[in-house]
């Protein structure tokens, strides 16, 4: 919806002077029906094949331009200009098109920088592509609420989440299912979230005011019911990922249990990813873009109605796709305003914090393992330093959201800022018994894979993402990765003296976990004594705090400091004889160490000796040195 429209529904003479915190009605959608359905075709006779083709995009996370602002670079594989063309040349193939976002869309890449508008760019992007359905996923509840309402109203096409209810009700929030009549074939689309949101909004319940989140496999149950007899092809627009996490169900148990399904596009993962599950067709599209989803669906007219005959899927890369030029021009003010604001100078960095970002090669891009995640940094120590300034904690936890994140020296500017910290969180501070304390650190230190005779590398559990993975500053402690994960805190002190069970000790976390902690039972509301959005709203997120602090207590100025606090421990084979020979081979690249199947976790194995010589690569090794 553009200010023109809003302005004459209003009555308004100058649709320039829409402000921020007038109070305007948004017009009521046009019903799906009326807006997205592809130009008629005449129906084939009784027998013939015709093909149904069904685009999903996930992920998009404020991305327009093939541009990443945090880091102010180009993304070579992303943006919905990319994802315009595709659908531009899609449509002109079939007609018979439905074309849906799954969710995780208005959040990141600077794009809450227009959140006052009246609409989203995205949501305005959105519309102008005439998606026809949007399936609402986890972040974009990480706003006012008024924020989300504005937007779903705005959204000319068929919200959907199955799964969301008004609180103390039966009645959804938004529409749980839509069927799509496309050339006489009827064409049922379920959406779904994770149920998890208010658990990782915790620390902002007015995001969620009012709703409740429902269980999964049990919706879609009374989804499909509720459409018995209305369908010919049954769609899934799941904001969930392959597999799933915190109890619920994703969507390859979702395909075992239901073989209703002809297809499921799935999100919230970022996962690059096809399957056939219990006969189901189930595809993800990556993040941010990287890919257009497609899965064309034969269908067969017969005497008894419509014959779902065969669904074949397939990711369309964008790397080497144009931009669509007037999408281009449209939004090039949500570019250069974003541009703009990731180069607003905050101050200076006097020294790299990381001057070896790979822990094996020493690269700036992470091939191999994240300095970050094997040892003290700067930079999180810089994180931590500045949570435990803020809630006057004891200790404070932070996590490398991102693998090859880094300082260097030179200007300080607002992107480095969204460089090392990715995500909008906010930073609580809570009250935990030192026996909690020691049952989180715990569960984070079940990042690392335990240590076997003969691994010369330390290796992460791939089911584990590395924002899960937290680091603690404030005590100092050791991980045992000798151990099995649950009895790998050793060592662990604050201010010289051991940490009590049954002590009250104040920790700073950013939101998202402290809903982690709330889920794990380990933390309550009532535990809360400092909450940074309550106190500053939108200026209380841990970016804007970490520019602050360099302003006013840093003067400036930021550099580099280590306190060494903590340390893995038992891994005596990281000291092989071989050990230093084998790093030598992965840096040549003659030795690659795995990332887990959907690529978000590196190292997920370690390198051992004995393995490479059961599998004849030592002899190779020798070669190679003797021949070096």
């Amino acid at each position: 919806m553009d200010y023109q429209t809003l302005a004459k529904h209003n009555n308004l003479k100058n649709p320039n002077l829409i402000y921020t915190g007038q109070v305007l009605e948004i017009p009521e959608p046009q019903t799906n029906d009326n807006i997205t359905q592809p130009t008629p075709v005449a129906p084939e006779s009784t027998g013939m094949e015709e093909t149904i083709t069904i685009l999903g995009t996930a992920d998009m996370h404020g991305r327009i331009y093939a541009y990443e602002y945090a880091i102010d670079e180009v993304d070579k594989d992303a943006g919905f200009a990319k994802i315009t063309t595709l659908v531009k040349e899609e449509r002109a193939k079939n007609p018979n098109l439905l074309l849906m976002d799954v969710g995780d869309t208005v959040q990141d890449n600077s794009a809450e920088l227009f959140n006052d508008l009246p609409v989203h760019p995205m949501v305005e992007v959105m519309n102008d592509l005439k998606v026809d359905v949007w399936a609402l996923g986890n972040h974009e509840f990480n706003f006012e609420k008024s924020f989300l309402e504005r937007n779903i109203a705005a959204f000319k096409g068929a919200v959907l989440s199955a799964n969301i209810y008004k609180e103390g009700t039966n009645e959804r929030f938004v529409d749980g299912h839509k069927v799509f009549n496309i050339n006489g074939v009827r064409v049922a689309v379920i959406g779904m979230i994770p149920p998890h949101v208010p658990v990782w909004e915790a620390s902002s319940p007015e995001h969620f005011a009012g709703l409740t989140f429902h269980n999964i496999t049990e919706e879609t149950a009374k989804a499909i019911k509720e459409l018995e007899g209305k369908y010919d092809v049954l769609v899934g627009a799941y904001h969930i990922g392959p597999e799933g996490e915190h109890g619920f169900d994703g969507i390859e148990k979702i395909a075992e249990k239901f073989p209703q399904f002809d297809v499921i596009f799935g999100g919230h993962a970022h996962s690059r990813y096809q399957k056939e599950v219990n006969g189901v067709q189930l595809i993800e599209p990556g993040a941010y873009g990287w890919a257009l989803a497609k899965a064309e669906i034969k269908v067969k007219r017969t005497d008894k109605g419509v014959e779902v005959v065969s669904v074949a899927t397939e990711n369309i890369k964008t790397e080497k796709v144009e931009e669509d030029k007037d999408l281009l021009a449209k939004f090039e003010y949500v570019h250069q305003q974003s541009i703009a604001d990731a180069n607003t100078v905050i101050g200076e960095i006097t020294a790299d914090f990381l001057p070896q970002v790979d822990y094996i090669t020493g690269a700036e891009k992470v091939t191999t393992m994240p300095t970050s995640q094997v040892q003290d940094t700067a930079l999180i120590d810089l994180i931590n330093e500045v949570q435990l300034y803020y809630t006057k904690a004891d200790i404070s936890a932070a996590a490398a959201f991102k693998n090859d994140m880094n300082l260097k020296k030179g200007e300080f500017k607002k992107k480095n800022v969204a460089d090392i910290y990715k995500y909008t969180n906010t930073l609580m501070g809570i009250n935990i018994s030192g026996e909690n304390l020691k049952k989180y650190m715990e569960w984070s230190a079940s990042y690392y894979n335990t240590h076997k005779d003969g691994d010369v590398t330390i290796s992460f559990n791939e089911n584990i993402r590395g924002y899960n993975y937290d680091m603690f500053a404030g005590v100092t402690y050791d991980i045992d990765i000798s151990k099995e994960a649950g009895s790998r805190i050793t060592n662990l002190k604050l201010n010289g003296q051991p940490i009590k069970d049954d002590q009250i000790y104040k920790l700073a976390v950013n939101n998202y976990r402290f809903g982690t902690l709330m889920n794990l039972k380990l933390a309550t509301k009532d535990d809360v004594y400092y909450d940074s959005y309550e106190i500053y709203q939108d200026n209380g997120r841990i970016r804007t705090l970490i520019a602050e602090y360099i302003k006013t207590v840093g003067q400036g100025k930021i550099g580099p400091k280590v306190d060494n606090n903590w340390q893995i421990i038992g891994a005596p084979g990281l000291k092989h004889p071989r050990a230093e020979e084998i790093l030598q081979l992965i840096r040549d690249g003659k030795i690659t160490i795995p990332r887990s199947e959907d690529g978000r976790t590196p190292n997920v194995k370690s390198i051992n000796v004995h393995e490479l010589i059961k599998e004849g690569i030592i002899s190779k090794l020798e070669k190679y040195l003797q021949a070096a």
